[in-house]
């Protein structure tokens, strides 16, 4: 089979939380042929409501990267490893109080607020670096324009939207592994062992 007709099998979406995923893939899909840009792989997961680092998203390239053509990712291999990750909590954003918790460690005063080099320093040079785009667009929400400082607790009440319901991938995870049948668990008799072991002696 050549790589025309393997794009043209359609990959079978079984529930709505691929059909989730399967969406955000599709809107990176230019060429309608299931497959997207590497490049692309942190916008869609990301989109998706998950918060994976930089080291996290390659990690993801890696696992679902087309062997056959580097550089692109086929929906068949992207949809069951993502579904996978979702279903398994992996990457989920941090919620308000961790967040506030966070910057009470960094402000070891206790003023409730930040100064924008400190911020600035923080997230150049500590963890996962921002590039200036990303903390010239941080700074921008961030920065109070009368004190020139970041108040953190606003500035977490100014970021945190949290979906509700199964708009939060999260949720809609849990619901779809809350209606898979149970396994079907095969009981065998001591008999029926004893009965094989007897025809193979």
């Amino acid at each position: 089979m050549d790589d025309d007709e393997e794009l043209a099998i359609p990959v079978p979406i079984n529930n709505d939380l691929e059909r989730r995923i399967a969406d955000a893939f599709e809107v990176f899909d230019h060429a309608g042929n299931k497959t997207v840009d590497v490049r692309e792989v942190g916008t869609i997961v990301r989109g998706l409501g998950c918060c994976p680092t930089e080291a996290e998203v390659q990690e993801i390239i890696v696992a679902v990267e087309d062997p056959e053509t580097a550089g692109s990712i086929h929906l068949s291999r992207f949809l069951p490893y993502i579904s996978q990750i979702i279903t398994e909590h992996k990457y989920e954003p941090a919620s308000p109080e961790e967040l506030l918790k966070a910057f009470h460690t960094v402000d070891v005063e206790q003023r409730g607020f930040l100064t924008k080099e400190c911020v600035s320093t923080l997230m150049t040079q500590g963890g996962e670096p921002f590039n200036q785009d990303e903390l010239d667009e941080m700074l921008e929400i961030a920065i109070d324009p009368h004190t020139q400082t970041v108040p953190y607790e606003y500035y977490i009440n100014q970021l945190m939207y949290e979906p509700e319901g199964e708009h939060n991938v999260y949720n809609l995870a849990d619901r779809v592994e809350a209606e898979k049948p149970p396994p079907v668990i095969v009981t065998r008799r001591m008999s029926s062992y004893l009965k094989n072991a007897a025809n193979i002696l």
